[in-house]
C-alpha cells in the first residue's frame, strides 16, 4: 500500500484528499492549497540538497589547495605542508562552529522576511545569537557557510609555506574563522551589515556588492596572507649577499604534476561559489 501511494502523483494525492461535501469552488481552492503545500515541501528539500552539493564542491577545493601547496614546496617540507592544510579545515570547523557563525549570521538569514534592517538604526557590527549552533535548524546553510570560511583560511597556507609552526598555524586558522572572517561576512553579506547592499538604506545608495566571494572570501584571505608573509619574512636561505650583491636562490617545487592536479580541482570546486 505504501509502495502504491509513493508512486502516485501530487495531483492524485490531492484529489484523494478532497472532501465530497465541498462545493466546486471550495474543491478548487483546496486543490490549489494542497499542490502549493507539496511544492513548498519539495522546494525546501531541493534547496537543502543544493546547499549541500555546493558546499561539497567548495570544500573539495581544500584538496586543490593542498595539491598546489604540495607541488610547490620542496620534498623535505611536503609532510609539513599537508598537515597545515588539514589544520586549516580542523581549525575552521572549530572556530566557525563555536562562535564564528554566530558573529557572522546570528539572527540573520538571506531571504527570510524580517531578518534584515529597515533603517540604519537596525544595522549591527556582528551577530550575537546561535552560538554553538543553538536554536539554529538550518544546518545545510551552516555547512555551506563553513566551506567558504575554510576556503578563506586555507588561502593563507601557500604564503606561509615552509616557515610556520603547527600550533601557531592552528591558532591562526581558528581565530580567523571565529572572529575576523565572520565580521567581514556580517558587514557585507547579511541584511543587517553596515556595508550590505540588502539593507533599506545601503551605503552610498548601493552598498558593497560582492561577486562570488571575491571580496569576503578572497580579499580577506589575501590580506591575511600578505600580513603573515610580511611578519614571517622570506624562507631561510632565499636571499643572501655575495660581494655586496643580493643573490636570490630558487626553491623550485618538487612536483609539477601535483600543482596541475590542484589547479584542476580548484577549477572544478570553484563552480560551487
Amino acid at each position: 500500500m505504501s509502495g502504491a501511494s509513493s508512486s502516485q502523483s501530487t495531483f492524485d494525492v490531492c484529489m484523494q484528499s478532497l472532501s465530497a461535501n465541498l462545493t466546486t469552488d471550495e474543491q478548487q481552492t483546496e486543490m490549489l492549497r494542497c499542490i502549493s503545500n507539496t511544492i513548498d515541501e519539495t522546494r525546501s528539500g531541493v534547496d537543502a540538497f543544493y546547499l549541500i552539493y555546493a558546499a561539497s564542491l567548495v570544500f573539495f577545493m581544500q584538496a586543490g589547495f593542498a595539491m598546489v601547496c604540495a607541488g610547490s614546496v620542496r620534498l623535505k617540507n611536503l609532510q609539513n605542508t599537508m598537515l597545515k592544510n588539514l589544520l586549516d579545515a580542523c581549525g575552521a570547523a572549530l572556530g566557525f562552529y563555536t562562535v564564528g557563525y554566530a558573529f557572522a549570521w546570528g539572527s540573520s538569514y538571506p531571504g527570510v522576511q524580517g531578518s534584515g534592517g529597515t533603517n540604519n538604526d537596525d544595522l549591527t557590527f556582528a551577530g550575537f545569537s546561535n552560538f554553538f549552533l543553538s536554536d539554529m535548524d538550518r544546518k545545510a546553510f551552516w555547512l555551506f557557510q563553513f566551506s567558504f570560511a575554510a576556503t578563506s583560511a586555507t588561502i593563507v597556507a601557500g604564503a606561509l609555506a615552509e616557515r610556520s609552526q603547527m600550533l601557531a598555524y592552528l591558532l591562526y586558522s581558528t581565530l580567523l574563522t571565529a572572529f575576523v572572517y565572520p565580521i567581514v561576512v556580517h558587514s557585507i553579506w547579511t541584511p543587517k551589515g553596515f556595508l550590505s547592499s540588502f539593507t533599506a538604506n545601503p551605503l552610498f545608495g548601493i552598498g558593497v556588492i560582492d561577486y562570488a566571494g571575491s571580496l569576503v572570501v578572497h580579499v580577506t584571505g589575501g590580506q591575511t596572507a600578505l600580513i603573515a608573509a610580511y611578519v614571517l619574512g622570506a624562507r631561510k636561505g632565499r636571499f643572501h649577499e655575495i660581494d655586496g650583491r643580493r643573490i636570490t636562490k630558487d626553491f623550485p617545487g618538487h612536483s609539477i604534476a601535483l600543482k596541475m592536479l590542484g589547479v584542476f580541482i580548484l577549477w572544478f570546486g570553484w563552480y560551487g561559489f
